[in-house]
């Protein structure tokens, strides 16, 4: 293990930020968290516990809001390094894409200045395969961290906001940033066991092919990784003097389309996934849905359209070995049937 350190993370009552809570103390660091809400304690440290961490003194909370500058430096001071995990996803598109663009910018921007002022040594960045296989044309070979998402496409407001917020910070460390070190991962969809009802939005593929709300699976594909080797990867890049200014994709393998992931639940499952469905929707019926659904719309772009990421330079770099695709699913499902989140 590395000398215990202070950490700052960001987004520490999240899904993924929990995780990176949980792994960081049990590796005996301390952790400073940053929360827009204090009373989300008692619920942040029920779900760490049931993580089997016990935070105890080595965990403290900050209230900081990506939209504010107000926060940033007292949690940032006498901190060694930061995780900066938080970042807007909803699952509906907002009216207005600056809705997600601007907090996920300006809040990557500001935790960076509290960052370089308050002299820690690397920033840890979550960003998202969203700011690199998107607005491509079609391609055979995986998508590899050299590649950037094309903003001049059409994206939508989630793909644009985790793009920005990524070129703003690499942009800030070379013009302004010190000595300040950045790494960035770059996880695909993020599955894995929840530990209370705050989760990923990708999460809702899996309750929804549960819960019996999706009839068919749509001719989609998405890459899975694990939120407990996220978590690994960031601890990872933050002390790995090869990690500096470098991106990783965090994927379990390749891509799978909805059908193979309603396939591995159906086989693992058994009774708990008799509404798991088993047919694929044709794309008229999907676009037919998203004229009433603005999360369906969401998906639109990306029908039919296979997409493929490599998780080579992780492995190479950092020795880091994830979880498969399929524990990951079924880990995911198990956890929202054991915490009644399923109907």
């Amino acid at each position: 293990m590395n000398d215990p350190a202070t950490i700052l993370i960001t987004g520490g009552s999240g899904f993924l930020g929990s995780r990176c809570i949980a792994q960081a103390l049990a590796a005996g660091h301390r952790v400073r968290a940053s929360v827009r809400d204090l009373a989300r304690e008692p619920q942040l440290r029920a779900a760490l516990a049931r993580a089997g961490v016990d935070a105890g003194e080595r965990l403290s909370l900050r209230v900081a809001d990506l939209r504010r500058d107000e926060g940033w430096a007292q949690a940032a001071q006498g901190c060694d390094y930061a995780l900066h995990v938080a970042s807007p996803f909803p699952a509906d598109i907002p009216r207005d894409p600056n809705e997600l663009i601007a907090p996920a910018r300006e809040g990557t921007l500001r935790v960076l200045r509290a960052a370089r002022d308050a002299g820690l040594r690397r920033v840890v960045l979550t960003s998202s395969f969203a700011a690199v296989g998107y607005g491509h044309p079609p391609r055979a070979q995986p998508f590899d961290e050299s590649v950037w998402s094309d903003t001049a496409a059409p994206l939508a407001p989630y793909v644009q906001s985790k793009t920005l917020a990524e070129r703003a910070a690499w942009d800030f460390i070379e013009r302004e940033g010190g000595a300040l070190e950045l790494a960035a991962v770059n996880p695909v969809g993020i599955f894995g066991p929840v530990l209370s009802d705050d989760y990923a939005t990708s999460i809702l593929l899996v309750k929804r092919l549960l819960d019996g709300a999706l009839p068919g699976a749509p001719k989609l594909y998405f890459g899975v990784v694990d939120v407990r080797d996220v978590a690994d990867l960031h601890l990872r890049a933050m002390t790995d003097p090869a990690a500096r200014g470098q991106r990783f994709l965090a994927t379990a393998g390749d891509f799978l389309s909805v059908s193979d992931i309603a396939a591995t639940l159906r086989r693992h499952l058994g009774a708990a996934a008799r509404r798991v469905p088993s047919r694929q929707l044709p794309n008229w019926v999907v676009r037919l849905a998203a004229l009433a659904d603005p999360a369906v719309r969401q998906i639109l772009p990306d029908l039919g359209k296979f997409k493929n990421a490599s998780n080579a330079k992780a492995r190479r770099v950092l020795g880091w070995n994830p979880r498969s695709a399929e524990e990951a699913l079924v880990a995911t499902a198990q956890s929202l049937i054991e915490l009644g989140l399923v109907r």
